[in-house]
């Protein structure tokens, strides 16, 4: 463990079988679909987002879409930016909206309002982490990890400063470290 965690809260023993699980039920929900459409929401989805849909048992195309609403900081911003140029095409069909963390929820909403304009035939979010104690904007989860305390947490794709996402596990920051 760096000594700049706090503590490990999920081991990636306990993130790659709760990966397993997701994957099964998204497999099991799609079972009929033919044009499920997973998109990643870089960044710090990029790791989960890699190993979850390689637990899905069918093909499944994939994009990206960029969000933010950090900015190097340790709290949202209240502001969520996603490029437009980054939009991708997503009328008719299936998506999965993959996310790393659901802590205020006005990101997710934003990209949740922006897709359902674009017309999919269905939209579910799955994300790795919920932070409920923090939810300023209510956003439905379909497809969930885990719940956290409300803690600064990195690794497995989260980040803080761009530091940490190499972190094979979820750890807990320390303050100093942030404030």
């Amino acid at each position: 463990m760096l000594p700049d965690i706090k503590e490990v809260l999920l081991s990636e023993e306990k993130i790659c079988e709760r990966n397993r699980v997701l994957g099964k039920m998204i497999s099991e929900d799609y079972q009929e679909n033919q044009g499920l459409m997973a998109i990643c929401i870089l960044r710090g989805s990029f790791v989960f987002f890699a190993d979850l849909v390689r637990c899905i048992d069918f093909p499944v195309e994939v994009a990206f879409l960029h969000a933010a609403s950090y900015f190097g900081g340790s709290t949202s911003s209240g502001e969520v930016h996603i490029p437009d140029s980054n939009i991708v095409d997503v009328e008719g069909k299936d998506v999965l909206l993959v996310e790393d963390i659901v802590d205020s929820g006005r990101t997710l909403a934003k990209l949740k309002d922006t897709l359902l304009k674009k017309r999919p035939k269905s939209l579910k979010i799955c994300t790795l982490l919920d932070k409920p104690e923090r939810r300023v904007v209510e956003v439905d989860v379909d497809y969930c990890g885990f719940q956290v305390p409300d803690e600064f947490v990195v690794g497995y794709g989260l980040d803080y400063d761009q530091k940490y996402r190499n972190l094979p596990y979820i750890g807990i920051l320390k303050r100093e470290i942030y404030s």
